[in-house]
């Protein structure tokens, strides 16, 4: 829900550190926006085209890992899984009313954003794109698919001009913005011991912490 307790936002913003289960959770929600019928044209966007492909599709936390034979729509018509096309850049769902198709981008590329329409979008650790405000720009006016676009941004927090905006913006009345903030270790329960003690020992205290 947006900060202003309303369900009209747009931009998703999951500011989140390592580890806390950001790309499960943009994974999932892409998924639930397929079985609910509200996704048609999907872009999928890393900050190179292997973060893409390795991370958000094919990764421990991807699509490919969320989804299972036997999924199915949210009126109970069957699903399944989507068919991955690595040299289409595609992965296609089956569903009673058409293909549902989510291709993927880099922001290394962001001329490749500028004729597409879509109606759902998954950004990637934003705050590690090369080429940000071209990329935000292009995908930004592409999101006019369907009768409720949205966009999900999952990055690990750094001090740039485009996040410190949306963090002044969602405070706003209707902004379209919401906002969620987590720690590594909320999501510890998914995490190895070894690594949550190792990290601690290593920036607990610090800023990069």
């Amino acid at each position: 829900r947006a900060q202003n307790g309303l369900d009209d936002w747009v931009v998703w913003l999951y500011l989140a550190g390592r580890g806390a289960g950001k790309t499960r959770t943009a994974a999932e929600w892409v998924r639930a926006r397929v079985k609910s019928g509200q996704a048609r044209r999907i872009a999928l966007i890393g900050p190179t085209a292997a973060d893409a492909r390795k991370i958000i599709v094919e990764g421990d936390s991807g699509l490919l890992a969320v989804c299972w034979p036997g999924d199915e729509m949210d009126d109970g018509s069957p699903l399944g899984m989507p068919e991955w096309s690595p040299g289409n850049k595609e992965l296609t769902w089956s569903t009673p009313r058409g293909p549902v198709v989510a291709s993927l981008f880099s922001a290394e590329e962001p001329e490749r954003l500028r004729g597409p329409q879509h109606d759902t979008i998954l950004c990637d650790e934003l705050a590690a794109w090369a080429h940000l405000d071209d990329t935000w720009s292009n995908l930004m006016m592409g999101l006019r698919l369907g009768s409720q676009p949205r966009v999900i941004v999952t990055t690990t927090p750094r001090p740039l001009d485009i996040l410190r905006n949306f963090v002044t913006e969602a405070d706003a009345p209707h902004s379209g913005i919401c906002i969620t903030r987590g720690r590594t270790s909320d999501n510890a329960g998914n995490l190895p011991e070894q690594f949550l003690t190792d990290i601690e020992r290593a920036y607990g205290g610090t800023r990069l912490g």
